[in-house]
């Protein structure tokens, strides 16, 4: 993460068993170093609680998914030693508002994802205390309603943030610019890279999508349907070369859509600028010619990556 200039990222837990949710949880509370546990912001459930249907579902296993279970964030969290700061859910379940309420009361905020909630439902989960969209435009239904549906709800809700992949593949030019338009400055872009990312061209097996085909463009589908997406394999500066590239903004725009605007929702004083107390994470890149090469990461005022060593 560090070689690609991430100072600060979260580990993404997506849905599998009961049992094995809370082991993984537990895994990474302890398994991680010092300099590496810096960079954890926390970690992100994202599912089990998500919608079961085709198409919303996205790459996770269908065996898994199940209805919100307070318990389950109550054990990864009681294991982890408190890093659960994200838990991704679909609020069409029954007792949904009453799950966010209880999961925002234990400081971890709540986000809407992989859903077939419909407008009212959507409505009293933000009034609950949700106040994000996982990769907006994404982990949905192949065709919907056309005015009617989840994706103008959660765009029209001002008091949702939104998280959007922009490696080229998950969102075409114009949803992407009307996400950006829409949602102004409360818009950010993650990677949802999975662990195949800098792995070679070719077929895969993974927990997320089970048979994997990673092309060589750096798309990750199926291996049964290439349309079907299973997560990306493109790190967070490809994406931000590929907005550039794309015309959507210039570099410096981009750049901070991937640190300062992430930052600013997470409430971390990251974007503080070279002042006393401000910390010291710091990337030195260089454009070019539309690929962000990666020179030196610093984190907390430490070299961790120098491309020279």
């Amino acid at each position: 993460m560090w070689r690609d200039g991430v100072t600060s990222f979260m580990p993404t837990i997506v849905s599998h068993s009961l049992k094995d949710t809370v082991d993984l949880a537990g895994a990474w509370a302890s398994c991680l170093p010092p300099t590496v546990a810096s960079s954890i912001m926390g970690l992100h459930l994202e599912g089990p609680f998500i919608s079961p249907e085709e198409g919303p579902r996205g790459a996770h296993d269908a065996q898994w998914i199940t209805e919100p279970r307070l318990e389950l964030v109550e054990r990864c969290q009681t294991v982890s030693g408190g890093m659960v700061r994200l838990v991704t859910m679909s609020p069409h379940w029954e007792g949904s508002a009453e799950f966010v309420r209880a999961v925002t009361s234990l400081g971890i905020t709540v986000s809407i994802g992989h859903t077939t909630a419909n407008s009212s439902q959507i409505r009293l989960a933000v009034n609950s205390g949700a106040t994000l969209s996982t990769h907006l435009g994404n982990g949905t239904h192949i065709y919907l309603p056309r005015h009617r549906n989840y994706l103008w709800d959660q765009l029209a809700e001002d008091r949702l943030w939104a998280s959007v992949i922009g490696d080229g593949f998950h969102l075409p030019y114009a949803v992407m610019k009307v996400i950006l338009r829409s949602k102004e400055n409360r818009v950010y872009l993650i990677s949802d890279a999975v662990a195949l990312t800098g792995s070679k061209p070719g077929h895969h097996r993974t927990s997320v999508g089970g048979s994997v085909y990673l092309h060589e463009n750096g798309k990750l589908s199926l291996s049964a349907d290439s349309e079907l997406l299973a997560g990306a394999a493109t790190p967070l500066k490809g994406g931000v070369a590929q907005m550039v590239s794309s015309g959507l903004g210039d570099m410096g725009t981009m750049w901070d859509l991937a640190s300062c605007r992430p930052s600013t929702f997470w409430r971390r004083a990251t974007c503080a600028g070279l002042a006393v107390g401000a910390p010291a994470d710091i990337v030195l890149f260089e454009d070019e010619a539309g690929h962000i090469n990666i020179r030196q990461t610093i984190k907390d005022g430490h070299i961790v990556y120098d491309e020279l060593q």
